[in-house]
């Protein structure tokens, strides 16, 4: 399969990965032929990618962070969970909510089971949702982020389980905050903007009532905004005044917001948005954590199609875990434009190769 822009995809083409709901329900499955109204359909509801069946490229499958059933399991939670504070007020009043805790420790329990399986901790978030659902998916990719820095820091379980439970519970605060704010398509105003900022306080306090929710994951809920160089809020803190848990949410947060679509602008390509983040290290990011987090994410996702700075098209078939900027690729297309006559692959690691270099993802 190989992934593309929905600029790029056409009539006829077949699904090759499901496209999920906010709700973690599958919206358009796997094998479904396209037609010129589900494309339309796909480009209104904010999938702005879509993996497809090609005959050159039948044995590249993207291996998910983790299963499945992980993923549902974990938006369905997500999903139940915030629409219910969403929808009744009266619930929000409450002094603990039952289970929760249990619920979201069995979760993220399912989540580092599936991360410790893998041979090596490099991380390609495949997974495609509707905008609608962003809220919902975002939350549980910030979780298996977090969740693979923690591993890579080595945290023992209780760590890695108050980590996980911050992570995937570090934005319940926006579920106070009127949706037409955290939807808005045009930019906020300066008294939207501090309405908006109150949701760190806001999921703290709904944290902290938990009676099986320690004090440091509410902190995810309160420090995720917070700035290593003191310019975040809402206490403006800096360094390590920051406990390392948000640390690694905020990087986690800022590096799936980059890569999803958004009301307000597409999404940026995992390359793009590394490049981000490592300019903002040590101003907005801890440096340390954030070269911890880039040794683990794939710049370049298998699947991806790609233009080589020779005018060739091709489609990464292989990460170097040792060398993440150079993989290998799968050679399609001429730079004229015309298919090649027999596809091949480059390993961008070879000398050979070393002066071909990835210039745009398409």
């Amino acid at each position: 399969m190989k992934k593309l822009h929905i600029s790029s995809v056409k009539p006829g083409d077949v699904v090759a990965k499901s496209v999920f709901l906010e709700n973690g329900n599958v919206l358009l499955g796997h094998g479904v032929e396209l037609t010129a109204r589900y494309i339309d359909r796909l480009v209104t509801l904010g999938i702005d990618t879509l993996y497809i069946k090609d005959k050159h490229t039948e044995d590249i499958i993207p291996e998910e962070a983790i299963r499945d059933e992980t993923r549902k399991e974990a938006v369905e939670a997500v999903y139940k969970t915030m629409t219910t504070l969403m929808d009744q007020p009266q619930i929000k009043r409450r002094t603990s909510l039952p289970d929760f805790g249990n619920t979201f420790q069995k979760v993220f329990r399912e989540i580092i089971t599936d991360l410790s399986g893998r041979p090596d901790i490099l991380v390609n978030l495949s997974h495609l949702h509707v905008l609608d659902g962003y809220f919902f998916h975002h939350a549980v990719n910030v979780a298996v982020l977090a969740g693979v820095i923690g591993l890579a820091k080595g945290y023992n379980q209780q760590q890695l389980m108050d980590l996980g439970i911050g992570a995937l519970l570090f934005d319940i605060g926006m579920t106070q905050v009127p949706q037409e704010l955290w939807s808005k398509k045009m930019e906020l105003n300066a008294e939207e903007r501090k309405r908006l900022r109150y949701h760190t306080e806001d999921g703290f306090n709904i944290l902290r009532s938990q009676h099986n929710i320690s004090l440091v994951s509410a902190h995810c809920a309160l420090q995720h905004h917070e700035r290593y160089d003191g310019s975040g809020y809402p206490r403006q803190l800096e360094g390590q005044q920051i406990h390392e848990y948000a640390r690694i949410v905020a990087i986690a947060d800022f590096y799936d917001a980059l890569t999803s679509p958004r009301p307000f602008r597409n999404s940026y390509t995992p390359s793009e948005a590394t490049e981000f983040l490592f300019a903002a290290g040590n101003s907005y990011f801890d440096m340390d954590l954030l070269r911890l987090f880039l040794q683990h994410v794939a710049i370049h996702p298998i699947a991806s199609t790609v233009q080589l700075n020779t005018g060739h098209v091709g489609v990464v078939s292989h990460v170097n875990p040792l060398a993440v900027n150079r993989p290998t690729i799968r050679i399609l297309q001429e730079p004229d434009g015309s298919p090649v006559a027999c596809p091949y692959e480059i390993n961008l690691c070879d000398k050979e190769w070393m002066s071909v270099t990835i210039v745009k993802t398409l």
